[in-house]
C-alpha cells in the first residue's frame, strides 16, 4: 500500500518546488491586496489613502524583518530536499500548521464586527509582507541553477 501512496506525491524539482511558493505567496498576496484596497476605499476621504499607505509600510517592514527571512530558510529547506522530493514537503508541517491558522484567522476577521475600512488596512498589510517574502523568493529562484 506505501508503493501505491508513494506513487501519487506530486514530485517536483527543486526550482519547481522554488517557484511554486514564490507564486502561491505571490497570488495569496495579489489577492489580500485587492480586497485590502477595495475594502479600504470604503472609508471616507482621505482615510483610504491613509489606510493604503500604513497597510503598505507596516507589511513592508513585516515582510522585511520577518517574512524575508522566513523566505530564506525556507529556500535552503528546499535546496537541502531531494530533487524530485514532494511538492507539498517544501514547506513544513509547522509552517503548513501556519498557514492553516493564519486562514482560519482570515475567515475569523472577515466574519467579525470590524469595519471594512480596517480589514482593508490589515490585508494590505498582510498582503505587503507576503509580497516581500514572494520577491525574496523570486530573488533565490533566479540565483539558484537548475539541478
Amino acid at each position: 500500500m506505501h508503493a501505491w501512496l508513494d506513487r501519487l506525491k506530486p514530485r517536483a524539482s527543486r526550482r519547481v518546488q522554488l517557484a511554486a511558493l514564490a507564486t502561491l505567496w505571490l497570488a495569496v498576496g495579489s489577492g489580500l491586496a485587492t480586497a485590502g484596497v477595495i475594502w479600504a476605499l470604503s472609508a471616507r476621504w482621505p482615510w483610504p489613502i491613509l489606510l493604503i499607505g500604513a497597510g503598505v509600510v507596516l507589511g513592508t517592514v513585516k515582510g522585511r524583518f520577518v517574512l524575508a527571512p522566513a523566505a530564506r530558510r525556507m529556500a535552503e529547506r528546499i535546496a537541502a530536499r531531494e530533487d524530485g522530493s514532494c511538492l507539498g514537503g517544501a514547506l513544513s508541517w509547522t509552517n503548513w500548521s501556519l498557514v492553516a491558522v493564519m486562514m482560519a484567522a482570515g475567515v475569523m476577521l472577515r466574519h467579525s464586527s470590524l469595519p471594512r475600512s480596517v480589514l482593508g488596512l490589515l490585508y494590505v498589510a498582510i498582503a505587503a509582507a507576503l509580497l516581500v517574502g514572494s520577491a525574496c523568493l523570486w530573488r533565490e529562484f533566479g540565483g539558484s541553477r537548475p539541478s
